[in-house]
């Protein structure tokens, strides 16, 4: 089905009413071309209109601009563009995204820096080698072509060094990824197509397939996906696993699972609220609340196997919450939460269709505490 049939993300934003915006490479990248402009002719332009890989060509206005000559070196340039991520909820939306342009001499080409706010790479693992500047592969290509076709247009030779930074961008990364991935110093600047898409899901399962390259490159033979920062914390103190092996999966079960088949690990925990982890026990690999729901039939016949007799049965299949299920079982010594945890197991080991990849699963409550756990099994033991 086409986008214009009702399907594809473009009909899903023009239903939603949501507005789209620009990554944080779309925003280097114009800044970029206006400051190299100015470099050559002496003038920003204003708004300057870039060229995304899809074909559009949005504008940008400027929000900063310096222009600095000096005789020997030619000078140096900045532009700075303020990020609109539309109506998604990017915490990079509203960071004023800089790019300042020096020239070098013919036949350097370009040269990427990290100014304040933009990361380093510390960790293999990424896109990127250990000690480049966290400006991802396609913004780098997509700065290459404007440069030269600014240097094309206004008699330039194209040889550059481009210094990008965000400002606050070291204290916006604490809310990243970035640390966990070895990426220090600030924020990566992003993007495949230029344009953010509002609430998508691709910018967390992306991570995901990155959080698994990362500790595979360090050697990592045992990996945790968890739902939050509460289970985050328990199983680094059930199994001491370090940071670069923790995995913040959030709702995607699926994702995690299904790169895992084609990048195995040893061991995989899979570690999360009871009610989440019972929805991957049902089947669902996506476990947000908009797009699974816990399913209390599904609890009462798992409680049932587990010694339930038909009056808690019943209880169970007409409880309010998961939660309030998991607590009428424990009441009762009816280990439901083992039972989940069990059932989730052998739905990721079907999910991971034979990978050798041990898997358990660990159910915890809002307060870390372990209500539910798997033993380990591999695809040699379903």
């Amino acid at each position: 089905m086409t986008a214009g049939a009702g399907g594809g993300r473009s009909a899903q934003l023009k239903h939603t009413g949501l507005r789209s915006g620009w990554t944080t490479g779309a925003c280097a990248t114009a800044a970029t071309t206006a400051a190299y402009t100015a470099l050559l002719t002496g003038d920003f332009p204003d708004p300057v209109t870039i060229t995304l890989p899809k074909g559009q060509t949005p504008a940008f206005a400027l929000a900063a601009e310096e222009l600095v000559a000096e005789p020997l070196t030619g000078g140096y340039a900045m532009a700075g563009i303020v990020k609109d991520a539309g109506d998604d909820p990017d915490v990079t939306h509203g960071a004023l995204v800089r790019a300042a342009v020096r020239l070098l001499p013919a036949g350097t080409g370009v040269v990427f820096r990290a100014g304040p706010g933009v990361g380093t790479v510390t960790r293999p693992g990424l896109p990127l080698e250990v000690g480049e500047p966290a400006i991802n592969p396609v913004p780098r290509q997509l700065m290459r072509e404007h440069v030269a076709r600014v240097a094309a247009e206004h008699g330039g030779t194209g040889d550059v060094e481009i210094t990008v930074s965000v400002d606050h961008g070291e204290e916006i990364a604490r809310s990243t990824w970035n640390p966990r991935l070895g990426i220090l110093g600030g924020l990566s600047i992003l993007g495949t197509t230029g344009v953010v898409v509002p609430y998508s899901c691709s910018a967390w399962i992306d991570s995901i397939r990155r959080g698994v390259d990362v500790a595979r490159a360090a050697g990592r033979r045992h990996v945790a996906g968890c739902t939050g920062s509460t289970s985050e914390r328990t199983v680094t103190a059930l199994y001491g696993l370090p940071e670069d092996a923790l995995l913040d999966m959030g709702d995607f079960a699926g994702a995690v699972l299904k790169y895992v088949r084609r990048h195995p690990v040893d061991r995989l925990t899979v570690c999360g609220g009871f009610a989440k982890l019972s929805k991957l026990a049902a089947g669902h690999l996506d476990l947000h609340s908009a797009r699974s729901q816990v399913d209390k039939g599904f609890l009462a016949e798992l409680a049932r196997r587990g010694g339930a007799d038909e009056e808690l049965t019943a209880e169970v299949a007409a409880a309010n919450t998961g939660l309030a299920a998991l607590q009428l079982c424990t009441a009762a010594g009816v280990p439901l939460g083992d039972l989940v945890a069990a059932t989730a197991r052998d739905e990721a080991l079907a999910v991971l269709r034979g990978a050798p990849v041990t898997v358990d699963v660990v159910c915890v409550d809002r307060a870390g505490t372990v209500v539910g756990r798997s033993e380990p099994r591999g695809p040699q033991q379903t």
